[in-house]
């Protein structure tokens, strides 16, 4: 199989963590014969400097003529102060739109070789398996108008949340069929209370449900599954909500893990190629001194060979390759405990890869460690 993908690094360590993503998929493809060529563009604060652009025209014509995209993490401290149009972030909402991402799927799954590294007990994170779906480009963050304003002589601000019913009716049905070939439940998460844009996501759930007699579907406010996310995460197999509630809960999500750095997402689009990243940031305190932990990305690859390239067992070798290696006590600095051999992410990258190439290469690995 030959297919292109498109690798943009971002800021921080985006860098790195890509880097360990690419390698890996260069072992992939020596592995099972694939021939896959990689075309770098840039976006965030990197380009913002070089281009004075978040988001260069180059890049989306790179991602378009590509048929995957890998991205690393865009932001930080230096362009904080930059005006809205000119911030990193925006050139991840613009791709967004351009690529016609519309949904973010982050899978939540348990290791347990990684139960210490989790601030929650044992029994309420073990076997927990659920799916998060993100709409991924309406809401809060996309609405207009999105400025600040002077009412009555006082400054004030205003935020637009708008969605049309077809953005709900899409990311909804995504939800459904994935818990179709699941345990066949979907928790669609709301604040339909208060909100008139939640009350009509509600609506569109129940009838949508219709369609999937075999799926059961409950609603739950996003203040009450915030708390059951940490309470009691094992009821959960989709659970699927609005832009800004997905952004938020899929962090949280990630104590059950351990780690931001252990999540992968995958971006799916209604037409072109997906978007794979891990949900971390750029971490910039860390950039460039060969710490950050790369599995989110490399996970993120392995969706990339599973969802848009069709290889499953390829993807599937990946995920065991990482979950060897953890099981083997390796860990970056984030997942680490008393028991651990703390690696760097040049180490980590190369052990993950090692055992995707030979399953007996981890024992010699391991020797470095004794």
């Amino acid at each position: 199989m030959k297919r292109n993908i498109a690798v943009l690094q971002g800021d921080g360590i985006g860098k790195e963590v890509t880097r360990g993503a690419v390698e890996i998929l260069e072992a992939v493809a020596q592995r099972y014969g694939h021939d896959f060529e990689f075309q770098y563009g840039e976006i965030g604060g990197g380009a913002i400097d070089n281009t004075g652009s978040p988001l260069p025209d180059e890049t989306v014509e790179i991602c378009k003529n590509s048929d995957a995209v890998l991205l690393g993490a865009v932001g930080g401290p230096k362009w904080d102060n930059q005006p809205a149009h000119l911030r990193p972030e925006r050139g991840l909402l613009k791709i967004r739109k351009d690529l016609n991402l519309y949904a973010n799927i982050r899978p939540i799954s348990y290791y347990s070789s990684l139960s210490e590294s989790s601030p929650l007990k044992k029994e309420f994170i073990e076997d927990v398996d659920f799916v998060i779906v993100r709409e991924l480009t309406g809401g809060l963050y996309f609405g207009k108008p999105s400025e600040r304003v002077e009412r009555e002589g006082k400054e004030a601000v205003v935020d637009t949340l708008f969605y049309q019913k077809i953005e709900m009716k899409r990311i909804i049905e995504l939800a459904f069929k994935l818990a179709s070939d699941r345990k066949k439940k979907v928790t669609s998460v709301d604040k339909a209370n208060v909100l008139e844009s939640s009350r009509m996501w509600r609506e569109t759930a129940e009838e949508i449900a219709k369609d999937y007699p075999d799926v059961e579907l409950e609603h739950m406010l996003v203040d009450n599954a915030a708390m059951q996310l940490i309470k009691n995460p094992k009821q959960f197999d989709i659970v699927v909500t609005e832009n800004m509630f997905g952004d938020i809960l899929s962090d949280e999500a990630s104590v059950l893990t351990g780690s931001l750095g252990m999540l992968p997402s995958a971006s799916i689009s209604t037409q072109g190629p997906n978007l794979y990243e891990p949900i971390h940031g750029s971490a910039p305190d860390i950039a460039g001194k060969n710490l950050a932990n790369p599995i989110g990305t490399i996970l993120s690859a392995a969706s990339m060979l599973r969802l848009s390239f069709g290889l499953e067992n390829e993807a599937n070798a990946v995920e065991q390759a990482v979950e060897t290696v953890l099981d083997y006590g390796l860990r970056t600095g984030d997942i680490a405990n008393g028991q651990s051999n703390i690696t760097s992410t040049s180490e980590m990258i190369a052990e993950i890869k090692a055992n995707l190439l030979d399953q007996e290469a981890i024992s010699n690995i391991m020797g470095a460690y004794a």
